[in-house]
């Protein structure tokens, strides 16, 4: 987080028009969006970050509803987190996984496993089919504060999870993995391998997850990695379920 003498550039913002809700239905969203020439920060990320926004590809946003606030940055206060029961077991059906940190992730390998992934869990989304320019564009380290977790068994690529530094410890981006493994539970494996990275950090104390949404049941999941805290009303609070 950027402190109090730290002040932030001063960038532009841009405002979406009214469109349907992608997580709840019957309602409208708005976005707004930091101008994306913008050649922004270390610090005024964080500083951002730490107001709600998040990134996706080469866009930093935030919604901008008129009528609703229901989609709330939340984080995961990473240095009193203890997993739960059913963490601990996901932990230990994949305790022959192997984890380490990648600078670059714009490989074949690293392709074929995003394809399988978008092509398999989410043939009815935005990003399907799934293409080589789509893949830098989104997954690309954009700003140049990305790392990226890689998850391997036996050598073998099997999960893949984006993350931006933000100074107070790192903002998940996106996470992708072998379909054909659902029985490991690899997508929760790897945000609870973030949490672990975050807890070795120097500076780290926060893993943020996006947006939590109550009413959205894709999107209540987070709320299962505990302690955590949402951004409402521009302060951090509790948030206990």
């Amino acid at each position: 987080m950027t402190s109090d003498t730290e002040k932030p550039q001063q960038l532009r913002l841009f405002a979406t028009e009214a469109h349907p809700c992608s997580y709840l239905e019957g309602e409208e969203a708005s976005t707004l969006f930091v101008d994306p020439d913008a050649d922004i920060n270390l610090n005024t990320f964080a500083y951002l970050n730490e107001r709600g926004y998040r990134r996706s590809g080469l866009h930093v946003y935030k919604p901008n509803c008129l009528n609703c606030q229901a989609c709330l940055s939340y984080r995961v206060i990473c240095d009193k987190f203890t997993p739960s029961k059913s963490q601990r077991r996901v932990m230990g059906k994949n305790n022959d996984v192997k984890i380490s940190l990648s600078s670059d992730v714009l490989t074949d390998e690293h392709y074929a496993l995003y394809q399988a992934y978008i092509n398999v869990r989410h043939e009815d989304g935005d990003m399907h089919p799934a293409n080589e320019e789509q893949y830098e564009s989104f997954i690309g380290n954009h700003l140049g504060h990305s790392v990226y977790l890689e998850a391997r068994i036996e050598g073998k690529l099997v999960a893949v999870a984006v993350m931006d530094d933000c100074t107070n410890g790192l903002s998940a981006v996106y996470t992708f993995f072998d379909p054909s493994l659902r029985s490991r539970s690899l997508g929760q494996l790897m945000i609870l391998k973030q949490i672990l990275w975050v807890q070795n950090l120097n500076n780290g104390q926060y893993l943020y997850l996006g947006y939590w949404v109550k009413n959205s049941a894709k999107m209540t999941y987070k709320s299962k990695y505990q302690p955590g805290e949402i951004y409402f009303n521009k302060r951090w609070m509790p948030l206990n379920t």
